[in-house]
C-alpha cells in the first residue's frame, strides 16, 4: 500500500477538502475526460448528493463545482480571478474551459442539490453530465469525494481502494503492526521507511522541495491567521479570535502573569489561525483534511517555538511520520467526516501530529505508534455537526483541542517504553466500526448535534 505524503498533505483552498477541493478536482477530471472524447459536448450539468447537498452551500460546494467546470483547480487557485469568473458565468450562463470552447451552463438551472438518499458508493457524491446541442445527456460520470480532497469515480471505488497501480515500494506496510515489524527488521525509523517509499517513485530533491513547500504554506497560513481580524463569512457572524488571543499572550510575556497551562493557549491559537483562514476560503494544506488542517501545523509550530532544540531541518521527519500514520488510517478506515464523523478528521489529524511530534522528540517506532493510538483513541465517537454546514463551529476550536491532545499523547507515549494494551490497528478498526454505526445525521449533514441546537441565523 502506497499513499504519498503529497496525497495526505495537499495545497488547496478552504473551507473543506471533501466539499470544496474534492468537487473542484472532480470537475477538472471531468473536463479532462471530455477532452479525450471523439464527440463534442455543448453543455454541462451537475447534481450534488448526500452530504454534498445538505451542507454544500455552507462548504461552498456549488462555487467549487462551477469554478471547476470553468477550469479552476485547487493547487493554483486565484481568488480574485475566480470571483470575476463566477460573476461572468452567472450573468452569461456559460463556462469556457480551455480546449472545450464555450459550454452552456446556468448554475441556477444546471446545478442541482438532491436532498434525497445519498448515492450508493459514499455520502459525498456528485454526478457530472455533458449534453449535446439539443440538451440531451450524452455522457455521465459519478464521482465520490472520499475525504482529504481525494476523488474516485464510481468505477474506481468499486475496484478497491488499494488499487495503487504503481511500482512496488520498499516498505509496503498496510497496518501499524506491519510497519513496526518492518522497522524492527530494517533498523529504520518510520520516517526513513516512508522516505524510501517516496524516493522509489521520485527523487530526494523533489521530495525535499515538496516537503519544504508544504511547511512553508502551513506556516504562512498560521502567520496570516495571526494578523487578521473581522467576521468570518457565512452568516453565523463568528469573529476571528486568533490574533487577539496571540497578541494578549505576547503582551503577557515577562510580566509574571503566565501560568504553565498557558502553553495550551498558544497551541490552540496556532490551530485556530489556520482554521479561521480555512473558513474564510484561504489557502491551506489538507492535514489530512481542510476541516482538520490546523492540528498538524499547530503542533509543529508549538515544537519549533516552544521546545528547546527544535529545528526546521527536522520538519520533513515530522511530516513523513505523520503521513505514514495518516495513510494507515485512510486505508483501513476513513479520513472523511461525511463517512465516519469528526473522529475521522480531527481524530486522524491528532494521531498524525502526535506521531510526528514523538518522532522529532526522539521516540522509537513503538513509542510513535503508541502516541498515535492514544490521540486517536481519545477522539473515538466524535461527531461531525457543523452549525449551518459551515466549517466554523465547532470546527475551529476543535482543531486547537486536537493539537493539545496530540502533544499530550506524544508526551505520555515518550514516558513509556512503547508497550501498551490497545494497538493503533485496534483503534483504527474501532473508529471504522464506530463510523459505520453512527447515525447519518452526525456525519457532516448539519442535521444533528450542535447544528440543530445552536441558533444559526
Amino acid at each position: 500500500m502506497f499513499l504519498s505524503v503529497f496525497d495526505m498533505f495537499k495545497i488547496g483552498v478552504g473551507p473543506s477538502s471533501s466539499h470544496t477541493m474534492g468537487p473542484m478536482v472532480a470537475a477538472a477530471r471531468f473536463l479532462d475526460h471530455l477532452q479525450a472524447q471523439p464527440f463534442k459536448v455543448h453543455g454541462l450539468r451537475a447534481s450534488l448528493h448526500g452530504s454534498l447537498a445538505f451542507t454544500g452551500v455552507g462548504h461552498a460546494t456549488d462555487r467549487a463545482v462551477i469554478l471547476g467546470l470553468a477550469g479552476f483547480r485547487p493547487d493554483d487557485y486565484d481568488a480574485d480571478r475566480a470571483e470575476a469568473e463566477l460573476n461572468r458565468i452567472k450573468a452569461e450562463h456559460c463556462v469556457k474551459p480551455d480546449g472545450l470552447g464555450q459550454l452552456a451552463f446556468d448554475p441556477q438551472q444546471h446545478l442541482i442539490f438532491d436532498y434525497g438518499p445519498p448515492l450508493q458508493g459514499h455520502a459525498n457524491g456528485l454526478i457530472l453530465r455533458g449534453t449535446d446541442a439539443q440538451g440531451d445527456v450524452i455522457i455521465e460520470i459519478t464521482y465520490y469525494s472520499v475525504g482529504g480532497g481525494f476523488i474516485l469515480t464510481a468505477q474506481e471505488l468499486a475496484a478497491g481502494k488499494d488499487a495503487d497501480g504503481g511500482p512496488a515500494v520498499p516498505y509496503p506496510f498496510k497496518t501499524a503492526d506491519e510497519m513496526l515489524q518492518m522497522a524492527e527488521t530494517s533498523g529504520k525509523s518510520i520516517a526513513q521507511m516512508k522516505r524510501a517509499n517516496e524516493v522509489s517513485r521520485g527523487s530526494d530533491t523533489d521530495l525535499d522541495r515538496g516537503l519544504s513547500r508544504i511547511w512553508d504554506v502551513m506556516n504562512d497560513c498560521i502567520d496570516r491567521g495571526l494578523t487578521r481580524e473581522g467576521t468570518l463569512p457565512g452568516g453565523l457572524k463568528v469573529r476571528r479570535r486568533a490574533k487577539a488571543i496571540h497578541d494578549a499572550l505576547l503582551a503577557e510575556r515577562g510580566m509574571n502573569l503566565t501560568a504553565p497551562h498557558t502553553i495550551n493557549d498558544y497551541m490552540s491559537t496556532y490551530a485556530m489561525a489556520v482554521n479561521e483562514e480555512n473558513a474564510a476560503g484561504g489557502q491551506v494544506v489538507t492535514a489530512p483534511t481542510n476541516g482538520a488542517a490546523g492540528v498538524v501545523p499547530a503542533t509543529i509550530r508549538y515544537w519549533l517555538d516552544h521546545v528547546p532544540g527544535a529545528t526546521t531541518s527536522r520538519v520533513p521527519e515530522f511530516l513523513l511520520t505523520a503521513a505514514a500514520i495518516g495513510g494507515l488510517i485512510k486505508f483501513n478506515a476513513s479520513i472523511s467526516g461525511a463517512e465516519c464523523g469528526c473522529q475521522a478528521e480531527v481524530g486522524s489529524a491528532s494521531a498524525m501530529a502526535a506521531a510526528g511530534l514523538a518522532a522529532v522528540l526522539g521516540g522509537t517506532p513503538e513509542q510513535i505508534e503508541n502516541a498515535a493510538e492514544i490521540a486517536l483513541e481519545h477522539h473515538l465517537g466524535m461527531t461531525c455537526d457543523p452549525v449551518k454546514g459551515l466549517v466554523q463551529v465547532p470546527c475551529i476550536e476543535r482543531n486547537g483541542l486536537g493539537a493539545i491532545k496530540a502533544v499530550s499523547a506524544a508526551s505520555l507515549a515518550l514516558r513509556g517504553d512503547g508497550k501498551h494494551l490497545v494497538s493503533l490497528d485496534v483503534a483504527i478498526e474501532t473508529m471504522r466500526q464506530t463510523g459505520a454505526d453512527m447515525s447519518e445525521k452526525y456525519k457532516e449533514t448539519a442535521l444533528g448535534g450542535l447544528a440543530v441546537n445552536v441558533p444559526n441565523c
